[in-house]
């Protein structure tokens, strides 16, 4: 078996930054994975391993999430504050030019290191485009707003009704409950990261029409399905594929399918 990632830290602007890291170095650009909100770089912990065969591959946790500090509660954080650190983590452990895997806020995070950086982002991949209307947009605010804490526990039992809502093909309950407690970890800021995104919903759409890298939006049978088939106008440069075998958890349940196709577009 592979050996586990390296899990590390770095200072940065907002205190600690943790990530993990597999691999090494190579004449191919480095990966960097960006985790879906309330969640954290473990989402990808199975799957990196897979993708470093020939390179390095890094996953880091946004600031406030997984083992990062953080941000400031004024002014609140936005994406392009993830961005900022994480293009900051790059240049630090010199990683050399970068091909981006984000998922869900992180198909955000990775549009918006790709524009800023066009020169040293070769590829993307958005695994879904949260593409949304303003009715959605509303909608989706109210939805993930933060759940107050009370004797009976309705925040918790509300995210646990929530990811068996959701809970994609193979993911066992060991895995819903790993992503539930990826959720707490964010503690009383759990929510921040879902408030950036949707306050990143039109500059979204604006960055898929301007990129110039290749991009592929994979498209999995999940909360984000319908939203994701947007993309096609908008994309100048690249496709979407859609996988509707795959959903929630799948990064854990099939780690080495999703790394080949991962790898077949970004090698290509």
């Amino acid at each position: 078996m592979m050996k586990s990632p390296r899990r590390a830290y770095i200072d940065s602007e907002y205190g600690q930054l943790h990530f993990r890291s597999v691999g090494h170095r190579s004449n191919k650009p480095t990966i960097v994975c960006l985790h879906m909100v309330p969640k954290s770089s473990q989402s990808f912990a199975r799957t990196i391993l897979y993708l470093a065969k020939d390179r390095l591959v890094i996953a880091p946790d946004y600031p406030g999430y997984g083992e990062s500090d953080p941000p400031p509660a004024d002014p609140p954080v936005r994406i392009e504050d993830y961005a900022r650190v994480v293009l900051k983590l790059t240049q630090d452990l010199d990683t050399g030019p970068i091909q981006l895997v984000g998922y869900h806020t992180g198909s955000m995070v990775a549009a918006e290191i790709a524009f800023q950086r066009p020169d040293l982002v070769k590829k993307l991949i958005n695994i879904s485009a949260p593409i949304f209307t303003h009715e959605e947009k509303l909608n989706l605010s109210k939805y993930f707003a933060p759940i107050p804490l009370d004797k009976d526990g309705s925040r918790f039992k509300i995210m646990w009704s929530r990811i068996m809502e959701y809970r994609g093909p193979g993911m066992t309950l060991e895995m819903a409950a790993r992503s539930m407690a990826e959720n707490m970890r964010g503690g009383e800021n759990y929510e921040w990261g879902h408030r950036a995104a949707f306050n990143n919903t039109e500059t979204y759409a604006s960055r898929l029409t301007e990129l110039k890298q290749p991009i592929l939006v994979m498209n999995l049978k999940d909360d984000l399905y319908t939203h994701s088939l947007r993309a096609d106008k908008l994309i100048q440069n690249g496709y979407r594929k859609d996988y509707p075998e795959w959903g929630h958890g799948f990064l854990e349940v099939f780690p080495e399918q999703v790394a080949i196709e991962i790898l077949d577009f970004l090698d290509r």
